[in-house]
Formats: structure tokens, C-alpha cells, sequence
């Protein structure tokens, strides 16, 4: 009897992000709030974080609440979205970095493999690399550690992929 196994991955598509990063710039530049200010919603790809920028406080948050509607309407989990520490630049200006969890950190890895182990489901979870690979003999074991781990919150968004 064939092996039948499900990956655990938690991915955000940096696209979607930057659409919804174009589209809240626009409607920053059409506000009233923002007028006369230099405030900016920027995306870095590579080190996958947004940086927010205004001049005060208040605004920074404004931005963050803005760019975190655009991006939940286009359905990306706010859970993968970690705002830092609000700080003060130069010119009594402020800025934000949120950083975009992409994988599943270690930490909380072991925490969905110790949670699948305690259920005594007849699954395997091996750790590799940001995603998990659940694997066993029957499809609806498989099911219901699927429905275990969606009835659960890590703090972070599941994805389950490569169902075979």
C-alpha cells in the first residue's frame, strides 16, 4: 500500500503585496489626513519586509492600518505580518518596519509536530527546512490531522500542500 503524505508551508505571494502597497500609496496621496506630509508605504522584496515612514506617530499607525486592509482584502493572512517597534527619525519624522513571515520558524515547527504526536494520529511530521511533510499509510488520517492543525492557531498561516 502506497505512502500518502501532505506538506505544511506558510507562504505570502510578494506580488499581492505589492499591489496592495501601489494601491494604498494612491490612496494616501488622495487623502486629507496625509497632505503636506511625506508619508510612504515602500516594499522590500529581498528581506521581505514593508517599510512605513510619516511624520508622526499617529500617521505611521494610519499607514499600517491602511496598507493591513489592503493586503486582507486581498485575502494574504495578517498573521504572517510583524509589526515592529514604532521609531523616531530625523526631522521628527517616524517609521515602522513590518516584516513578512515567509516558512514556518522552527520554534513554532516543532510546536505543530509535538501538537499532530500528541492527537496519536498514525502520521509522521518530519521537519524540513520553514515547512513540515506529514506523511502515512491512510488518506484520513491525513484529513484529520489537516482538520487538527485548522482547528489550532501557531500564530502564523498554514497552508497544506502537495496532497498526494
Amino acid at each position: 500500500m502506497a505512502d500518502y503524505s501532505f506538506d505544511i508551508v506558510s507562504k505570502v505571494d510578494l506580488n499581492v503585496i505589492s499591489e496592495a502597497v501601489s494601491a494604498a500609496n494612491k490612496e494616501i496621496t488622495n487623502r486629507y489626513d496625509f497632505k503636506g506630509t511625506s508619508s510612504s508605504i515602500e516594499l522590500n522584496q529581498k528581506d521581505n519586509e514593508l517599510k512605513l515612514a510619516s511624520s508622526d506617530e499617529f500617521k505611521v499607525n494610519t499607514l499600517r492600518d491602511i496598507i493591513f486592509t489592503r493586503i486582507a482584502k486581498r485575502g494574504i493572512p495578517l498573521k504572517n505580518m510583524l509589526p515592529q517597534k514604532i521609531e523616531s527619525a530625523l526631522g521628527g519624522n517616524a517609521k515602522q518596519t513590518v516584516k513578512i513571515q515567509q516558512g514556518i520558524p522552527a520554534e513554532k515547527a516543532k510546536q505543530i509536530s509535538k501538537t499532530i504526536k500528541d492527537a496519536k494520529l498514525k502520521v509522521s511530521a518530519s521537519i524540513q527546512g520553514d515547512q513540515l511533510r506529514v506523511s502515512s499509510k491512510s488518506k484520513d488520517e491525513l484529513q484529520n490531522t489537516m482538520a487538527l492543525l485548522r482547528g489550532q492557531d501557531f500564530g502564523v498561516e498554514l497552508q497544506f500542500t502537495n496532497y498526494r
